[in-house]
């Protein structure tokens, strides 16, 4: 009895010691990732590289060659945060589940902006042989590696209602804060972000070709690749700002161009977005 009251109060002694350890030292909320969720929202500006698009269709098959692109930047807008016109600006969207303290899954949509210089001059290689009774056969002939006036009223080629990457993710995030002398991550932490997605292009692709009534539907067009650098900045456990370095690989072999399912162009090229988001993280 004695021997069994002794290991009781033992017991006891070393539980209050605990228990007094941890409420000075309580355990973190930023200690522990797994099992959280995440949403973010944010907006990018991207850089293309150069590509040969080609394009293709009952009386026409042509290659422009290397051929340059832009984005649309809308700035700082309230367009980013107004329900009616999200699809206006370039914007990222993103929600995620942490699988284990430092590796995420995360589904995402990347709505980029992608719009051919066009009024440059170009090489251009194929032929045009359209039917008189078409306005477009102004521009009937062969071409071989020709340095030919791109103009617009030959070819507007867009993918303005979105060059939309919608992809799966996985990264990695690792707490840096204490780099930085940081002690109360539940108040500032810092975080490195890599990762790697896979996904499908969804474009509608907006395109004047030879005058030619343009096809106006959203089309699964390809495929992509990305990578992203980021940092992760976390305000009172639940909120953060993010910004990435993403970049990748697209082909697009069946982007849809007329109101014909016969005409059809295709692409590859590279990008790169910067991107700066907010978003929030917690468990349920």
């Amino acid at each position: 009895m004695k021997r069994y009251l002794l290991s009781l109060i033992g017991a006891s002694i070393l539980n209050l010691l605990y228990n007094n350890i941890h409420a000075q030292n309580p355990i973190k909320y930023t200690a522990s990732n797994k099992g959280k969720f995440f949403l973010s929202w944010g907006g990018n500006r991207a850089s293309y590289s150069k590509s040969d698009i080609t394009f293709k269709g009952k009386g026409y098959h042509f290659t422009i060659k290397d051929a340059t692109a832009h984005d649309k930047p809308k700035g700082w807008h309230i367009d980013y945060i107004n329900p009616e016109r999200l699809t206006i600006p370039q914007t990222n969207a993103k929600i995620g589940y942490f699988i284990s303290d430092k590796y995420s899954i995360a589904i995402g949509v990347d709505h980029m902006k992608y719009i051919m210089d066009r009024n440059r001059f170009r090489t251009v290689n194929g032929f045009i042989d359209l039917p008189n009774n078409e306005s477009g056969s102004i521009y009937n002939g062969n071409y071989d590696n020709e340095n030919f006036f791109v103009s617009e009223d030959f070819l507007k080629f867009e993918h303005t209602d979105g060059l939309n990457y919608i992809y799966v993710e996985v990264a990695r995030f690792d707490d840096i804060s204490s780099l930085f002398n940081i002690n109360n991550t539940d108040k500032f932490q810092i975080n490195i972000t890599e990762g790697f997605g896979v996904g499908g292009l969804y474009p509608k692709t907006n395109t004047s070709l030879l005058d030619k009534k343009r096809n106006d539907t959203f089309h699964l067009s390809g495929y992509g690749l990305s990578f992203k650098l980021g940092l992760n900045f976390t305000f009172f456990k639940h909120f953060y700002i993010q910004t990435d370095l993403k970049g990748g690989y697209i082909d697009l072999n069946d982007i849809r161009t007329t109101n014909s399912s016969n005409d059809n162009a295709s692409q590859d090229f590279y990008y790169l977005q910067r991107v700066i988001s907010i978003g929030g993280i917690f468990r349920l």
